[in-house]
């Protein structure tokens, strides 16, 4: 007979778990980056963008589009998860993400935030806007390089770096 600590068996399902949590990460990441999904998102953010506004009041319009999101992309989502891990719990993993979330790309956590959390959701739809009409942040005219002293600075050509 096998003596298995406590301490022994709480490591092996704690890296089981681990492992199952990495593997759904792993799959998320290739679903999201999928021209299929690409193309979910793309195609809804272009059909409702211009409904989202820059204010603290919130039309009741969002909480429809916001909801029609959550149909459309997390049941893609899921369904690709179920195919691709069997047995897979949405509801379950949600608990998990919350536990592991400092774990989790930022890119992956923003966006599956935008399943759960309406302001992720609408900052999404803000972001979009802003991009679309060419307001997005664009640091390219803001970087000048400057020498920091033009007192002592000398043309060194190199036979005279040689000698």
């Amino acid at each position: 007979m096998v003596d298995i600590d406590e301490e022994d068996f709480a490591l092996s399902n704690s890296s089981a778990a681990d492992a199952a949590f990495d593997a759904v990460i792993g799959s998320i990441e290739d679903i999201i980056m999928e021209e299929e999904f690409q193309q979910l998102q793309q195609s809804f953010m272009e059909k409702h963008y211009l409904e989202f506004d820059d204010s603290e009041e919130n039309k009741l319009s969002y909480t429809s589009i916001f909801n029609q999101y959550i149909e459309l992309l997390e049941k893609h989502l899921e369904q690709q998860l179920l195919e691709r891990i069997p047995g897979f719990d949405m509801a379950a993993f949600t608990l998990l993400l919350k536990q592991h979330q400092e774990e989790v790309s930022g890119d992956i956590f923003d966006m599956l935030l935008t399943f759960t959390d309406f302001v992720a959701f609408k900052e999404m739809f803000l972001d979009y806007r802003a991009e679309k009409e060419g307001r997005g942040l664009d640091l390219s005219q803001g970087l000048v390089v400057k020498a920091l002293s033009t007192a002592g600075c000398q043309h060194i050509n190199s036979t005279t770096a040689l000698e």
